[in-house]
């Protein structure tokens, strides 16, 4: 038996302060450029002000794109773009700076960090800060069997609140979270159809690599089947990340879950981190309020779970890599609405707002 409940999170998680951000709603009417001129900036802004507690809003100084890597067993089903229990190539990529997320990164000058939860590989292939707090070796194949132990499940979990606690106490402001998984859209969208209550043919997409009609009604008969199974836990959160889940998507849901415990916001990528978003919702209401959806990714599966969590996503170009590429492109938004939230001049006096029908000019 388990003696970690998710449900505790439900009286740890509280949501940004509101009176913080009627303050920056009220900064935000009187500055010199007129409310709604900035679209949904202004919003992200008031947001971001509410997250920190920060009126003006502050800069994000310290961002880190944290990518959780495991394989699936499911993936033996031929269900992926990639062969199964490859996860760990993905992973190279990205050390060696050769991925889309790595390429983004260095751009925008943010640090990369990936955390082995569940890869199907030899520890010495990698370093050992991305091996050492591995959980087991790859998941289960969930459509016959658990993908983890319930023991392992809060492993996992507590590893993810452990990798949040150290990102929130390194000074670390805003999280993009992405996976570096092989199978891990299968589990997903099992876990979505699952708490969503629909079925297999609705949530289930062509993943990042892209499949075929074969695979994709080859990975339709998987989610058919891994949803059976998950039915009759769905009032155990813990436990469906056991059953239907895997060592990475329990270890992102303790993430999200922890970082919300410490007021840290997190941008979401594509149907992986959707998914272990929903599975934080189900254990804390409040949670999806420190969450921004950075990208619509085209899976069938995410879009129902932002709409179950009321997130609309900041971007939509149809980026499928997953990696986090997706919302990482969706910081330099992010930070834009702080710069302008907090540089643009206040009027003075009745001075009315530029672009009002009271402003005219020469």
């Amino acid at each position: 038996m388990s003696s970690l409940n998710l449900d505790d999170f439900s009286d740890l998680i509280e949501r940004p302060d509101s009176g913080t951000r009627r303050d920056a709603e009220e900064r935000r009417e009187r500055l010199a450029v007129p409310s709604g001129a900035l679209g949904r900036l202004d919003e992200l802004g008031e947001w971001l002000s509410a997250a920190q507690g920060s009126v003006p809003v502050k800069a994000v100084r310290q961002p880190r794109v944290v990518l959780f890597a495991g394989d699936h067993g499911v993936a033996a089903l031929d269900v992926s773009g990639r062969p199964a229990g490859s996860a760990q190539s993905l992973v190279r990529a990205v050390l060696e700076g050769e991925s889309p997320v790595a390429v983004l990164a260095r751009l925008a000058e943010v640090p990369v960090r990936i955390v082995d939860a569940g890869l199907d590989c030899d520890p010495a292939l990698l370093p050992d800060e991305v091996v050492r707090h591995r959980v087991r070796r790859g998941s289960g194949r969930i459509d016959i069997e658990d993908a983890l132990t319930v023991e392992e499940a809060e492993r996992a979990v507590r590893l993810g609140m452990a990798i949040a606690d150290e990102e929130a106490d390194s000074g670390t402001d805003l999280v993009v979270l992405g996976d570096l998984s092989v199978g891990g859209t299968t589990s997903a969208a099992t876990l979505i159809a699952a708490l969503c209550g629909t079925d297999a043919s609705v949530v289930t997409g062509r993943g990042g690599a892209g499949i075929d009609d074969l695979a994709w009604m080859r990975k339709c008969a998987a989610v058919r089947d891994a949803l059976r199974r998950a039915r009759p836990v769905l009032g155990d959160q813990l436990e469906l990340l056991a059953t239907v889940g895997g060592a990475d998507l329990a270890a992102m849901t303790g993430f999200l879950l922890q970082s919300a415990v410490r007021r840290m916001p997190v941008i979401l990528d594509g149907v992986v981190s959707a998914a272990c978003a929903l599975v934080g919702q189900r254990a804390a209401f409040r949670a999806p309020d420190w969450w921004l959806a950075g990208q619509l990714s085209g899976e069938p599966a995410q879009a129902k779970a932002l709409d179950r969590m009321a997130l609309n996503p900041l971007l939509d170009q149809g980026v499928t890599v997953g990696e986090g590429s997706g919302a990482l492109l969706a910081l330099p938004l992010v930070r834009a609405a702080a710069a302008l939230a907090a540089e643009l001049p206040e009027r003075t006096g009745t001075e009315p707002a530029e672009g009002s029908a009271e402003y005219v000019t020469e």
